[in-house]
């Protein structure tokens, strides 16, 4: 279903399906990094609180963590995101005359 790391191939090499006519765009990525985000500061607080390390080692610790968590959940949002278009036959909005 992926042609890389983050981008989708044309078709599915299963069954066949066009993918180019899917418009995933930005929703997931918007979504995740709201989530890992609120994720990585709640932890980067208890670790603040709890142990008080220095400055550059949060930095070691959480820029590392929070583009693997969000690179990683990427894929599998954009699959869903995908599946969910399908499903439902989502498509371009259109006014009723």
């Amino acid at each position: 279903m992926f042609a890389g790391v983050l981008r989708f191939a044309d078709r599915c090499p299963a069954c066949g399906l066009s993918i180019t006519g899917f418009n995933v765009g930005d929703g997931p990525a918007a979504l995740l990094v709201l989530a890992w985000g609120a994720i990585i500061v709640a932890l980067a607080i208890v670790v603040e609180l709890s142990f008080s390390p220095p400055w550059w080692l949060h930095v070691l610790l959480w820029v590392p963590l929070s583009t693997a968590a969000i690179v990683w959940s990427l894929r599998v949002a954009k699959g869903w995101l995908l599946a969910a278009e399908y499903r439902h036959a989502a498509g371009e909005g259109r006014l009723a005359p």
